[in-house]
């Protein structure tokens, strides 16, 4: 991972003002630790069992141990209970709860400061359903009937640009390395996802493309 000083002298693998990366959907201890290494800086798990994408704990854990510190881990969920969530959190080690489901905007506040609501985008109505939902930090992706998330699909980021106004955006939905540039530089969120724009099969990083997509996001 590169490391950057900062103004203050102190050292960061994200100097102000950059875009963070998350790749989500990891499947393996390889992949994960060869995204961390290409500087990815948040790691997505997904426990969605209808998923191709989907891990069990051990899995987890063990993930989240060979990531140790240098990377932020984020638990995918779909309309799991809040004691699921925890307990999974607890058994893994993993940080943020991601949460794609039916999830209520009390649901998520139980479970802040490291829990966000995924808001499915399908129009400019997205905008007032993501100020119904509490904590800092808010994940975007593309509307698509009978998927929670992950749809490979992208969606207005004009709507995104509005809502990455007032909150910590990750920006999903069919980023790829040859447009996530284009859409830091329209929506200018906090951090940009990706699954499958960096596989060569569901469940599976393409290395060249993890290292092309954090550049092109880097380069914006």
């Amino acid at each position: 991972m590169l490391i950057w000083k900062l103004d203050d002298g102190t050292l960061s693998s994200h100097p102000v003002g950059m875009v963070e990366v998350k790749i989500c959907g990891l499947t393996t201890v390889d992949d994960a630790v060869r995204c961390i290494d290409a500087g990815a800086h948040a790691i997505g798990l997904n426990f969605w069992a209808r998923s191709p994408r989907c891990v069990d704990v051990s899995t987890a854990r063990a993930i989240v141990d060979a990531g140790g510190d240098r990377a932020t881990m984020v638990g995918v969920f779909v309309d799991f209970t809040l004691y699921q969530i925890r307990d999974v959190l607890r058994e893994t080690g993993i940080e943020w709860a991601q949460l794609h489901g039916d999830e209520t905007p009390e649901l998520v506040a139980q479970l802040l400061p490291h829990a966000y609501k995924a808001v499915a985008v399908k129009d400019g109505s997205a905008v007032e359903l993501a100020r119904s939902y509490p904590g800092e930090h808010l994940l975007l992706d593309a509307s698509v009937p009978g998927t929670p998330g992950g749809t490979g699909r992208t969606f207005d980021w004009d709507i995104a640009a509005t809502v990455a106004k007032e909150r910590k955006v990750t920006l999903a939905g069919g980023l790829t390395p040859d447009n996530v540039a284009d859409a830091v530089r329209a929506v200018k969120p906090f951090r940009v996802d990706v699954a499958s724009g960096v596989e060569s099969a569901p469940g599976t990083k393409d290395a060249d493309s993890v290292r092309s997509f954090i550049r092109a996001a880097r380069s914006a």
